[in-house]
């Protein structure tokens, strides 16, 4: 009999450690669900119930620090398997992007547990939806560190067929429709667990499937885009795969700049138009003198392309500055010279430079930093980021193009801001150019997650899409979200393509993110009404001291 009893301990020691470390394993769950969903993997539809589990920890754990906790390693087990590629660009943009991200992620669920504490289990319900999209909104402003590369609307990129209706509500409109796919389940698995099969689990079953239904089905029949007339002239793409570690440490800007010209006039022809070059294809390791670039001697064979082809304008990406004779507020001062530095673009063709354009939307800790993360500008130095950074560009200028072209330029990962795009498109631009330098991911899923997410921008505008990527995946991308000749990573080549200019504006365009604004209005609603039941209840609480806070949410 002892001796069973000694057989029995280890396996009642097992179980008491499982039950110990099941809230762990629950988010950790959470964010591999989340991760599992996420472009390039082939398992989307695991979106629609992958916050399953951290509705399920919230109910359970009582203590908000305990679920703050488990909160922050289901967001920072999401963000590092999904953006561990990150590293390679910048080791201290990493950390700051999984740390700092991570933890803005956690506010909107512990606004959710205590308005559900304060407000009952239906308005706390609402609450999540309203504090998640807001927070949405928030990171895709420029507030020093955005990085709204996790927005849950984004998961749809590689199924645009689903999404055709983003013209109307951008990628907000995603994120509500899997925010509140997750709930209903919730509730769904709730009610089965409470009560079976009864009549109020179908109800919440045909409302789920409803709600996939609808959006993926019924509304993307409704909405057929139809493409105008075929362009009569050609834009030609260029990716020259030039390594950029080569690029800016040993490599010869005449052998890349060689190779940009010979790859683009395999391709050009009577009908070309537009060449796109991809971004800082014009570099040296000084920068190049936006005002001086017909006298830079190292630009020769550049300016004798450009003569050799005369009906063709060129957008390509430069590293550039400007030179002032009194400072500016942002210049920069060197031997009592002041200068603006920047990641920008020109459109030139043989006569000159038309028109400039200067990144906006700088990468956190790899182009810019914030002020109040100034004082760590020698670490992120020491790792190859920058202290004093880029000049941005506050206007969303169109580039006007000879032959019609009117360009909304996207440097790098600002494609992936959709407000910031459609902002392009609604001052006039009818052809969305990105051109990026995604060779500093390596070969990771970096550079195919970008790509896709550009299909979205084409969906929201109605708008062409030509990507120039250095290393790949350059590719046209139709207005359907539809992707044409797209080259492998790591590959040399130029394609051509007649584009359609666009003549139409979507009502997203017009109107920019309205859910995102409204949703943001409830938010400010539910969190000043939570305040003052707080209040309230810390006044009667002085004149009743027995008085206790709510326990559990009403229902």
């Amino acid at each position: 009999m002892s001796g069973r009893m000694h057989l029995a301990r280890p396996d009642l020691t097992s179980s008491i450690n499982m039950k110990k470390f099941s809230n762990l394993f629950t988010a950790i769950a959470c964010g591999l669900l989340l991760f599992a969903a996420w472009p390039v993997s082939p398992l989307t539809p695991l979106i629609f119930f992958a916050w399953v589990p951290l509705l399920w920890l919230e109910e359970k754990v009582k203590s908000r620090k305990k679920f703050l906790g488990l909160t922050y390693i289901a967001m920072f087990v999401w963000n590092v398997s999904t953006t561990w590629w990150i590293w390679n660009a910048s080791a201290p943009g990493a950390v700051a992007a999984f740390v700092a991200n991570s933890f803005l992620m956690c506010l909107p669920w512990l606004g959710y547990k205590v308005a559900k504490k304060w407000l009952g289990q239906n308005i706390g319900y609402l609450s999540l939806l309203a504090f998640w999209i807001c927070f949405e909104w928030i990171h895709l402003t420029d507030w020093g560190l955005s990085w709204p590369w996790l927005t849950l609307g984004n998961v749809f990129a590689t199924h645009p067929e689903w999404v055709q209706w983003y013209e109307f509500t951008g990628t907000s409109g995603g994120t509500l429709w899997v925010m509140s796919s997750n709930l209903l389940i919730f509730i769904l698995i709730k009610e089965y667990r409470s009560n079976g099969r009864s009549r109020a689990y179908f109800k919440w079953l045909g409302s789920w499937l409803l709600l996939l239904l609808i959006p993926a089905v019924l509304i993307n029949q409704l909405i057929k885009w139809k493409s105008g007339p075929v362009s009569t002239t050609n834009i030609v793409v260029v990716q020259p795969n030039i390594d950029p570690y080569e690029k800016v440490s040993t490599g010869s800007f005449e052998e890349q700049l060689n190779k940009l010209i010979v790859t683009t006039e395999k391709q050009i022809n009577a009908e070309t138009g537009l060449v796109i070059w991809p971004e800082t294809a014009l570099y040296l390791p000084n920068g190049i003198n936006e005002g001086e670039m017909k006298q830079n001697f190292l630009l020769n064979p550049f300016w004798a392309f450009l003569q050799r082809h005369p009906q063709v304008s060129l957008f390509t990406g430069i590293e550039s500055f400007r030179v002032f004779e009194k400072p500016t507020a942002s210049s920069q001062e060197y031997n009592g010279f002041h200068f603006e530095s920047y990641n920008g673009a020109v459109l030139i063709d043989s006569s000159g430079a038309k028109t400039f354009y200067h990144k906006s939307m700088l990468v956190p800790g790899v182009e810019t930093l914030p002020w109040f993360l100034k004082f760590l500008g020698k670490w992120f130095d020491k790792f190859g980021g920058t202290t004093a950074g880029y000049t941005r560009q506050a206007e969303r200028t169109v580039l006007n193009e000879k032959h019609g072209y009117r360009i909304a330029p996207a440097i790098c990962y600002e494609s992936i801001y959709g407000d910031f795009m459609r902002r392009y498109v609604k001052n006039g631009a009818n052809l969305i150019c990105v051109i990026t330098n995604d060779g500093w991911w390596k070969k990771t899923p970096g550079h195919k997650q970008h790509m896709n997410y550009a299909r979205l921008r084409a969906i929201e505008t109605r708008t062409w899409v030509a990507r120039s990527a250095n290393t790949g995946i350059s590719c046209f991308i139709d207005p359907a979200g539809r992707i044409y000749q797209p080259q492998p990573y790591d590959t040399q080549a130029a394609i051509r393509m007649p584009v359609t200019q666009g003549t139409t504006q979507t009502f997203y365009v017009k109107n920019g993110d309205l859910l995102s604004k409204i949703i943001t209005a409830i938010a400010l609603i539910l969190l000043c009404w939570v305040i003052y039941l707080k209040l309230l209840h810390r006044f009667f609480r002085k004149k009743f001291p027995a008085l206790q806070e709510p326990e559990s949410p009403s229902t």
